[in-house]
């Protein structure tokens, strides 16, 4: 995956270390860091490192890496002994989509609300 960088994205701001944030895990494409305003106990956001700015920009070269964002939140459960948790992305403004880098929030650590909405 090449490496590309938007230059006023708060996301690649991180992944490039220019903003703090308190990082869960990381490797070569991949970067997960706590969410400054949780909505749950445990909150956290599964990035891409490579800027993509919409769930709807992930090409067929991007499965490797949209795959491997649901793997690592299974692992991240695990490691932090969390029994259930929810992923969510969100796409466009309508779907609620604030910042324009594509990412998966993990929320964990209470009982989730049923249903979608």
């Amino acid at each position: 995956m090449k490496l590309t960088k938007a230059p006023d994205c708060l996301f690649c701001k991180i992944v490039a270390g220019e903003l703090p944030a308190e990082r869960l895990y990381e490797d070569e494409d991949i970067l997960v860091f706590a969410d400054i305003s949780p909505q749950a106990p445990f909150h956290a956001l599964l990035i891409p490192k490579e800027h993509v700015a919409t769930l709807n920009d992930f090409g067929p070269e991007d499965v490797s890496v949209a795959g491997r964002l649901f793997l690592i939140a299974k692992s991240l459960a695990k490691e932090h002994d969390l029994p259930g948790y929810r992923v969510v992305v969100n796409t466009n403004p309508e779907g609620g989509q604030v910042v324009f880098h594509v990412h998966m929030h993990m929320l964990a650590g209470r009982q989730m609300k049923p249903g979608l909405g």
